[in-house]
């Protein structure tokens, strides 16, 4: 693996592209597939009933996806139903005495109900032990958006037990790669469920699709593409489709990070002869060059606080990172363990980065700790890359391989839970964690 400004693997650092091929969206429901690899030890048991519901069955399980949210959690244990002993679903119907001698601790029933066109969903969640509700809701919603609905009740379940907010309700970009029947590779950007149901293709390509990043607001991403044959930098609304290039000067166009207040992209451009870290306004289009080094420097990652950018550099020699306040200035230092540490990611509350580090020849996942400088590696390699946080700063998303193929996985800050995100044919790769939904 060697540092890059694309990060689309095996092209290099300042890499040039054939002719792209632009296909307008199709249709396109390969689902992600999540396998839990490892669980956190000491889950807490749940239970989430089989929600009542009137007249024909919804079409979405909303029990089931709840029960599925916490159990990839890692923190959770849900209780299989088969060994339930009730099936309540109010809490007039609940006998405490009964699901404290399966020693479940919580508790969540609840109904859908059939209300006009759309649905209402009801649901308490319960402390077994003390007998108590500790949350109930009646949310409106429609039969295409009972998935969100359940996630949405995941979060809160989640929040209320382990007192920080849950993630559930959030999705994931990365970019699939697939061969056609001529034998061509076929590229799609596609935006799923943070579970992988509900994939919605955002654009297709003969040629590779890079580094998309999610606005802060959740509704546009920030991609690398090629068009005319050279490389260019795109915004796409999610919800109308529009597009526009924001960066297409000669040479590369690379590597876009959103500013926290979605005004402006932190980008590699090589337009004045070397990759350099810009600073590009959307509205005026103004742009303004942070770093001047003979070196490499790519790979920018905003911090939540706005006030600083943190890139890779080989101006050491090797790939490391360095951070510089996103005004200009002097730039730091950062990681010093190891001859090769890039890629960086904010986590949510800007106290650590996730990265990727080298060690005896594989790629791993890593955490920094900004304040004490000590780094902590979480996934095995031999080639992982590309990490994203979740919006709650809980779990990692990164790109991996398994058996020869390009895959997704997550693994907790605490490297406690792992999972593999699996789609069913081709690669995946270049995963993107989105904001919190507004």
């Amino acid at each position: 693996m060697s540092m890059r400004t694309g990060r689309n693997r095996g092209a290099p650092l300042a890499t040039a592209a054939a002719t792209l091929l632009l296909v307008l969206v199709g249709v396109a429901r390969a689902e992600l597939t999540i396998e839990i690899t490892r669980g956190a030890e000491g889950a807490l048991p749940i239970a989430v009933v089989p929600f009542g519901t009137q007249g024909p069955p919804p079409p979405v399980d909303v029990a089931q996806v709840i029960a599925e949210d916490l159990r990839r959690s890692g923190r959770f244990a849900p209780l299989e139903r088969g060994d339930m002993i009730a099936f309540p679903h109010s809490g007039r119907e609940v006998s405490f005495r009964d699901w404290r001698l399966l020693d479940v601790g919580s508790l969540v029933v609840g109904r859908v109900l059939r209300e006009g066109t759309g649905y209402r969903v009801q649901f308490q969640l319960f402390d077994v032990f003390r007998g108590i509700q500790l949350a109930g809701y009646s949310i409106p919603t429609e039969a295409g958006r009972l998935r969100r609905t359940a996630h949405q009740i995941a979060d809160i379940v989640y929040e209320t037990l382990t007192g920080e907010p849950g993630a559930f309700a959030t999705r994931i970009a990365y970019v699939t790669v697939s061969r056609g029947p001529d034998g061509a590779s076929r590229y799609v950007l596609t935006v799923a469920d943070a579970d992988g149901h509900d994939p919605r293709p955002v654009l297709r390509s003969r040629q590779p699709i890079l580094s998309p990043a999610w606005s802060p607001d959740g509704r546009r991403l920030a991609y690398v593409s090629f068009e005319g044959g050279r490389s260019k930098v795109y915004v796409q609304e999610l919800a109308t489709g529009r597009r526009e290039a924001v960066a297409a000067w000669p040479g590369l166009n690379s590597a876009p990070a959103w500013s926290p207040d979605g005004r402006r992209l932190a980008l590699t451009l090589s337009k004045d002869g070397n990759p350099e870290i810009y600073v590009l306004d959307l509205q005026s289009r103004a742009l303004r060059r942070l770093t001047r080094h003979l070196a490499i420097d790519t790979e920018p990652a905003w911090s939540p606080d706005g006030r600083h950018i943190v890139f890779t550099s080989d101006r050491g020699g090797g790939p490391q990172l360095y951070r510089i306040p996103a005004e200009g200035g002097r730039a730091e230092r950062l990681t010093f363990e190891g001859r090769y540490n890039a890629r960086a990611a904010y986590a949510p509350d800007g106290r650590r980065l996730a990265l990727v580090h080298r060690e005896r020849g594989r790629y791993r996942i890593a955490v920094l700790d900004l304040e004490d400088r000590t780094l902590q590696l979480l996934s095995d390699g031999p080639l992982d890359e590309s990490p994203s946080f979740a919006p709650n700063g809980s779990m990692i998303l990164y790109a991996t391989q398994r058996d020869g193929r390009g895959t997704l996985a997550a693994v907790s800050v605490d490297g406690r839970v792992r999972q593999r995100l699996s789609a069913p044919e081709g690669d995946t790769r270049e995963p993107a964690w989105s904001p919190f939904r507004r």
